[in-house]
């Protein structure tokens, strides 16, 4: 049986990534493709698709408002592979039951992984859950406080003493050779997370943004956006050195949904 599958993403580039490796794959029948949210409600009421490749990150609505305005309307609810550049909302969309998580730039192994997960939910086919009730459990478990972060305190080890400072105090967060460097407004030291993914796997994902591989900020405690080189931006912070830190390319778009700018 084909799997009738659309494309939301906002960037065409990206689309068009998606729909070439989609491609490949004889059991994928690619349906249509949209460049926003509204757009994605729309298509889903139209075509009824049993997959949907689903950008977190667009204008108007995002990817989670999508399940919601979905459950609105009591439309019925496609597997959902979220598709994206952000790696921190991976919890959040399985919290939503969503079928995968998948990192752009795409890679054909890990999409077949994907196109194999949705093709045993389909033909399972969940017995006993209406559409309906899916979509409800969805966004309860969206809404719930317990899909959502709570406060978290990090340690430090500041030269000789070992200072438990709360997640909002952080002002941000290097990778270096002495390992993982917290710096908070009134600590700093080295944390006993090993690695950047780690720590930014307890933060909250609404409060700490990943601007560069090497960094985690907080986003209250950005002070200034500065224009840099060739369309690139660097952030000054408001610890005492004000320190800079680079923004990636690649986030460059998050930075101008986090500011409007």
């Amino acid at each position: 049986m084909p799997i009738d599958t659309i494309i939301v993403d906002d960037e065409r580039p990206a689309r068009d990534e998606l729909a070439f490796v989609l491609k490949s794959f004889p059991e994928i029948n690619l349906v249509a493709q949209g460049k926003n949210g509204l757009e994605a409600v729309a298509l889903i009421k139209e075509h009824d698709p049993d997959l949907v490749f689903l950008d977190v990150h667009m204008p108007g609505l995002d990817g989670f408002g999508v399940i919601k305005r979905l459950a609105e309307r009591k439309l019925r609810v496609p597997q959902i592979v979220f598709a994206t550049a952000y790696d921190h909302y991976a919890l959040q969309a399985f919290d939503v039951n969503a079928v995968d998580y998948v990192l752009k730039p795409f890679d054909r192994p890990r999409i077949a992984k994907a196109i194999q997960r949705a093709k045993k939910l389909l033909e399972a086919n969940a017995p006993g859950t209406s559409a309906v009730e899916r979509l409800e459990s969805l966004v309860d478990q969206l809404s719930s406080p317990a899909s959502k972060p709570q406060r978290t305190r990090i340690l430090v080890k500041a030269q000789s003493r070992m200072i438990l400072v709360d997640s909002d105090e952080i002002i941000f967060v290097r990778a270096n050779d002495s390992g993982i460097t917290v710096t908070a407004k009134d600590a700093e030291g080295v944390s006993n997370y090993r690695t950047v993914e780690e720590l930014a796997a307890a933060l909250d994902t609404e409060l700490f943004w990943r601007p560069h591989r090497s960094f985690i900020v907080n986003i209250n405690h950005i002070k200034e956006v500065v224009p840099w080189f060739k369309s690139s931006y660097i952030l000054k912070m408001n610890d005492k050195r004000q320190t800079e830190i680079p923004v990636a390319r690649g986030q460059t778009k998050r930075l101008k949904e986090l500011f409007n700018l």
